[in-house]
């Protein structure tokens, strides 16, 4: 099995996150990436597998598939356990839901932020643009995070055991904090979640190899 994967890819790190929960062996090759640049040139394989262009792409067999949702319900199919979907069609559902949410509501204010590890523009309207930007994407996060809180409810995880909604839920999070986004102040519920699931040996692994990748490959943080 091998996956193509960015180093710092939320996506594709969700995939790694998966794949290690499942105890699943996997060759990463990770896709040249820079702050400024991003990923050009593309890896020819992520081309050919990929209409949109991007990571994760993984290939296992004769089975080639992008997108990290697509991949992950993929493995959940092809190697059951440990599972990380709930059983019962209306539950499966709710978890499907919740990491769409993660993937698509939770994360679209972080997009705002990640300009902060790009090196600074030379106009200063633009940088004056973006810090506006990131000042209500982190309003936009705060109302997020409260509501997390209400979605949790004091539960150890969000769809009663560990699952993919987690993963998602989790590396949105994760980036949103890598980024000083708002901290998670006054979030009991949702601060006790994330340092449970933080302390799992995927997560640790996977936000270890981030972290690392952020030393080499990003800037000192902007405001």
């Amino acid at each position: 099995m091998k996956l193509y994967s960015g180093p710092l890819s939320l996506f594709s790190r969700k995939v790694e996150i998966a794949l290690h929960e499942k105890g699943l062996p996997f060759e990463a090759e990770y896709v040249p990436f820079t702050q400024d640049g991003g990923y050009e040139p593309r890896h020819p394989a992520v081309l050919a597998a990929n209409p949109k262009r991007q990571v994760p792409v993984l290939a296992d067999g004769d089975v080639t598939l992008f997108d990290s949702t697509v991949i992950i319900e993929y493995l959940e199919d092809a190697y059951p356990l440990p599972p990380l979907y709930p059983k019962g069609a209306a539950a499966r559902a709710r978890c499907r839901q919740l990491e769409l949410d993660a993937d698509e509501i939770f994360f679209r204010p972080v997009i705002n932020l990640l300009y902060r590890t790009e090196s600074a523009p030379a106009d200063p309207q633009l940088r004056e643009q973006r810090q506006r930007e990131a000042q209500k994407a982190e309003a936009a996060l705060r109302d997020h995070y409260a509501r997390l809180e209400k979605l949790l409810a004091g539960r150890d995880h969000f769809c009663g055991a560990f699952s993919a909604a987690d993963i998602g839920m989790f590396m949105t999070l994760h980036y949103s904090l890598r980024l000083n986004g708002p901290r998670l102040d006054g979030h009991l519920d949702l601060a006790a979640w994330h340092s449970r699931v933080g302390a799992r040996p995927a997560f640790t692994r996977v936000t270890a190899e981030i972290a690392t990748a952020d030393q080499k490959l990003s800037h000192p943080l902007q405001p």
